[in-house]
């Protein structure tokens, strides 16, 4: 930055007070828009700081992974959290919130050759289909962030180390590294771990190869300008790319296990357990991807984690066990793979506690509040000891199965089911989400040419990592980016729930001479009429193609979310499961007892959580709650004007759109989501 710079940065402050509060203009910045000072405490020994609006974090962090000279991203290494009023003696450099962000070429160096790295190749393993460069370059370029305790609406910047080198002081990427892909280095354009997973997942879902081509030269252009070498380059790089994934095979090795075992070896670190199968115990293989670890962190804090188990269990060798979180538009988006036929709770413990250990070295507040488990005969007691929060049952599978029974066996339906139930039932959009996954799942694995394939482990694991994980990286990339319209438009309409939104209120026709049924009308051809029976539960049953099939139809859910209001018609089940958890809350504790505070601080943390979702599926966007995350403090004499009561009970939206009455809380601390992409 030079010597001004340097002279600016000699000056030191002993407390944040001090600091001056900077807000550049624009929509992105990064540290050289900001005037850095050197800051001495009893934990910081003369670091760089300097002093931002809490609102700005997203725009520093973006610019800073825009640096032309390292282009990069950066990734939450560690986290930590702590709520107000927890704290007796406020320093000025106290934090409500702390994030390490450390850049995505770092920490671990998986160079040859030690320290300092050989030239940098684009080694791309020619039998594994999920080619990566060798990216992690023991990059030492880190920041950390603090949300001050005594000023929330400010962020602390510490500046641990602000230049891209390595332990040895040499700049380890990007286009100033003189060892970067041989004596061409400053020729050859830069390829991002975004652009490369982009062009692979591209690759991989069959994009015609001009179109793959334009789109990884648009990625390359933003880091370097454009001219002819650069083109020449980026368009062998994607050849080669192209035809590399096309020749790799998942067999690493003739024997399954042994080639699951090299699998392993060479992707240690999407890898959170491997237990390999002996005569005492049961083959275990759990795989996370970087991006699904920030995925599942970014989706399943504070939110809900689904299971979908025992996949493939009669025609894979193994069956696929996956957990799910739920984006922003409430779809399902896998975030872990467990490969076993063991269900003991030894081993689910194991792996769970694997995990869940893994994303608290990352961040240690990471919390979710609830499971959904698909299959009865789920172990639950790891669930409670490792993830301590409520868990729900989803109908799906029940519903799929009983529906194709019906079909098959009877032609004529007035159904009345009763069950006994020992769970809260999970809603009717979380399981169709959920079944929207399962097939989607299934066309993946089943489609394909080798069938003498399904009974191989590393087939399994080589179409989950490769082709499924694109698909979903591709989908979430294209909603939030708002590049690929068609894929954007594709995944929004890819769970019925969200199709059903689409068909108006007057197209469904209830008959009071017929109230075992409803009618729906087509919206492609007005003359077609749906007949959808027994309105109102999960068990509907619809005589369109797609519901037949046992699959849960957008004409089922509309007539359900329109049944919602009349009062000729039974709550959900999956309400009436909260109906009796609010019952039972009421009626257990004994007036003016320990058991009464104990309940009503039950209902409070719930109502509080009820809130937090509701407000979010009623917002336009994200963007909409965080604009009223940060919570306005009066000086340290007092408020001035006290806080406005909200009352205990308040109309909140139901899913469906229908108003339904609920508690809601006092305060909304919903947590403001950071979308980063690890490297």
């Amino acid at each position: 930055m030079g010597t001004e710079a340097e002279a600016e940065a000699a000056e030191v402050v002993e407390s944040v007070s001090d600091l001056a509060v900077q807000d550049p203009p624009g929509e992105e910045f990064s540290a050289a828009d900001l005037r850095w000072v050197k800051y001495a405490s009893s934990e910081h020994q003369r670091d760089d700081v300097a002093l931002i609006p809490y609102e700005r974090m997203d725009a520093f962090i973006a610019g800073e992974c825009s640096n032309p000279e390292c282009p990069t991203r950066f990734h939450i290494e560690r986290g930590r959290k702590r709520d107000r009023g927890t704290l007796r003696e406020v320093r000025s450099d106290d934090y409500l919130l702390y994030r390490m962000y450390w850049c995505s070429f770092g920490p671990e160096n998986y160079g040859e050759g030690g320290t300092i790295l050989p030239s940098r190749k684009y080694r791309l393993n020619t039998r594994n289909r999920a080619a990566r460069p060798q990216s992690m370059r023991g990059c030492t370029c880190h920041f950390a962030i603090k949300r001050l305790y005594a000023r929330p609406s400010l962020v602390l910047i510490i500046y641990h180390e602000r230049r891209h080198i390595n332990k040895s002081g040499f700049i380890c990427h990007g286009p100033l590294d003189r060892d970067a892909i041989g004596p061409g280095a400053r020729r050859v354009p830069y390829v991002g771990s975004e652009i490369q997973q982009q062009t692979m997942s591209l690759i991989y879902l069959g994009v015609p190869e001009e179109n793959i081509l334009q789109t990884h030269m648009e990625g390359i252009h933003r880091y370097c300008g454009s001219d002819a070498k650069v083109d020449s380059l980026a368009s062998q790089y994607v050849q080669k790319l192209g035809m590399i994934i096309k020749r790799s095979t998942h067999e690493l090795d003739l024997d399954d296990q042994a080639s699951i075992r090299m699998w392993v070896d060479r992707n240690k670190k999407s890898v959170f357990y491997y237990q390999d199968s002996t005569d005492t115990d049961a083959f275990v293989l759990g795989i996370q991807t970087e991006w699904q670890l920030q995925q599942m962190i970014r989706f399943g804090h504070q939110d809900l984690l689904a299971s979908h188990s025992s996949f493939g269990v009669s025609k894979l060798k193994y069956p696929l066990h996956t957990l799910l979180v739920f984006d922003s538009r409430q779809h399902a988006l896998p975030v872990a793979w467990i490969i076993t036929r063991s269900v003991t709770k030894q081993d689910t413990l194991r792996w769970m506690k694997a995990l869940t250990e893994r994303i608290y070295s990352v961040d240690s507040t990471w919390r979710i509040g609830g499971f959904v488990i698909d299959d009865p005969a789920s172990e639950l007691d790891p669930i409670r000891d490792v993830f301590s929060c409520p868990i729900l049952f989803s109908l799906w599978h029940i519903r799929r199965t009983w529906l194709k029974n019906i079909i098959k066996k009877c032609s004529n339906s007035e159904m009345w089911i009763d069950t006994i139930r020992s769970l809260p039932l999970a809603s009717q959009e979380s399981s169709g989400t959920i079944e929207g996954y399962h097939l989607k799942l299934k066309v993946k694995a089943y489609d394909d040419s080798q069938l003498d394939a399904l009974q191989r482990v590393d087939w399994l694991v080589h179409k989950l990592t490769t082709e499924l994980h694109s698909s979903y990286w591709l989908n979430l990339y294209a909603d939030e980016s708002g590049s690929f319209p068609e894929v954007k438009a594709e995944y929004i309409a890819s769970t019925s729930w969200h199709r059903a939104l689409q068909i108006p209120d007057d197209a469904v026709i209830f008959d009071d001479k017929e109230p075992f049924s409803a009618k729906v009308t087509s919206q492609k051809d007005t003359s077609q009429m749906w007949t959808v029976w027994n309105p109102g539960s999960e068990f509907s049953l619809c005589d369109c193609s797609w519901s037949m099939q046992g699959n849960l139809c957008k004409h089922i859910i509309k007539v359900n979310m329109m049944c919602g209001p009349r009062k000729d018609f039974q709550p959900s089940l999956s309400f009436q499961s909260f109906q009796r958890v609010l019952l039972d809350l009421w009626q257990k504790p004994m007036d003016d007892s320990f058991s009464l505070d104990l309940s009503v601080a039950w209902v409070m943390q719930m109502q509080e959580r009820i809130q937090k979702v509701t407000e979010l599926a009623t917002a336009d966007g994200i963007a909409e709650v965080s604009n009223r995350l940060p919570i306005q403090w009066t000086n340290k004499k007092g408020r001035k004007v006290a806080a406005k009561r909200t009352s205990p009970l308040r109309v909140l939206p139901h899913s469906n759109g229908i108003v339904q009455k609920d508690f809601t809380p006092k305060k909304n601390r919903k947590r403001k989501r950071l979308s980063t992409v690890s490297g």
